[in-house]
């Protein structure tokens, strides 16, 4: 008798060694960001935070630096990422086929949802005297690293007033936590960034340096952007950043969430409703998503939406 009841305590603490891991298994989720020092990854960053203090029972979210959004387009094109940031312009032209990815659309990325406006800025240091884009001749300029959403804007806007980065000056392609850095040091004049505001990356320099922001407001960038639905004009508020004390007119993007067809319903309805559920504590946790709306989120999306979003939106009834 004594020999059977060890026999079946035996069996339970077996099952419960081989039971055990399976109840605890968590879901990996990679979610792709930008340059740690922009909003792209604090988008990443914050939104997985969110995730593993309300699903935590289901999931491990990372957040990751990544080069950008060319970058995370490919990379949730691979399947490597399961989330990822990538401007509206980029997730649209990757979807159609266009820019780097003409002729080669990729059919199967979804958007998920919009997030903060991003505007494209040329920032300058007073000391090198640009006062406009033409401005840029002879100068030392970082038009952003190959494979980031910024590069891309950077290249519109000198193409649409006449400037060849090859010819025209000394074109550099840093990541911005080093363009930053190198406008603080003199070793470049100026920069191009598509970022959220406010960024680190130009208040940071802003302690250090008198900055200037250059306009980019020309008919033939307005018409541009009016030809284009996934831009907006915008202005960046006097104040914003130390020394720039007149608003800046600009256009914009926005930063869109983008996911892969082949990611489970599931794992996408959760963290879409975990981050509408939880919205003022998303909005809180930085200054550039202070301006989230729920109407707004589901906006300039120029991909079509993944089911699993498109499921909690109609349930919400905004859809």
């Amino acid at each position: 008798m004594v020999g059977r009841k060890w026999f079946f305590a035996l069996v339970v603490v077996l099952g419960l060694a081989v039971s055990a891991p399976q109840a605890m298994a968590k879901q990996d989720i990679l979610f792709g960001g930008a340059a740690i020092t922009g909003v792209y990854y604090q988008v990443a960053l914050q939104i997985s935070n969110m995730m593993n203090k309300h699903a935590s029972d289901k999931y491990n979210y990372i957040g990751r630096p990544t080069g950008g959004s060319v970058f995370n387009i490919n990379a949730i094109d691979r399947g490597a990422f399961d989330f990822a940031v990538a401007q509206s312009d980029r997730n649209w032209q990757g979807f159609n086929g266009a820019a780097d990815w003409e002729g080669k659309p990729l059919a199967g990325l979804r958007s998920v949802f919009s997030m903060h406006p991003e505007t494209v800025m040329l920032v300058t240091n007073k000391a090198a005297g640009i006062k406009t884009v033409a401005d840029l001749k002879g100068k030392r300029v970082n038009i952003g690293n190959p494979g980031s959403g910024q590069r891309g804007n950077a290249e519109d806007v000198l193409r649409i007033y006449g400037l060849d980065f090859n010819k025209d000056f000394s074109s550099e392609a840093l990541q911005q936590a080093e363009a930053s850095r190198a406008l603080v040091d003199q070793k470049i004049d100026a920069f191009f960034y598509t970022v959220g505001n406010p960024s680190a990356a130009i208040e940071e320099p802003a302690q250090s340096v008198d900055l200037d922001m250059i306009p980019l407001n020309s008919d033939a960038l307005k018409a541009f952007v009016a030809e284009h639905p996934y831009y907006i004009m915008t202005s960046i508020p006097a104040g914003t950043y130390k020394g720039i004390d007149k608003d800046v007119e600009t256009y914009a993007v926005t930063a869109t969430v983008i996911t892969n067809e082949a990611v489970a319903e599931e794992v996408v309805y959760d963290m879409v409703k975990t981050v509408f559920e939880n919205l003022d504590e998303l909005k809180g946790s930085h200054a550039a998503f202070r301006v989230l709306d729920p109407k707004e989120m589901l906006q300039g999306l120029s991909a079509p939406l993944h089911p699993g979003a498109e499921k909690y939106y109609k349930e919400k009834g905004w859809m």
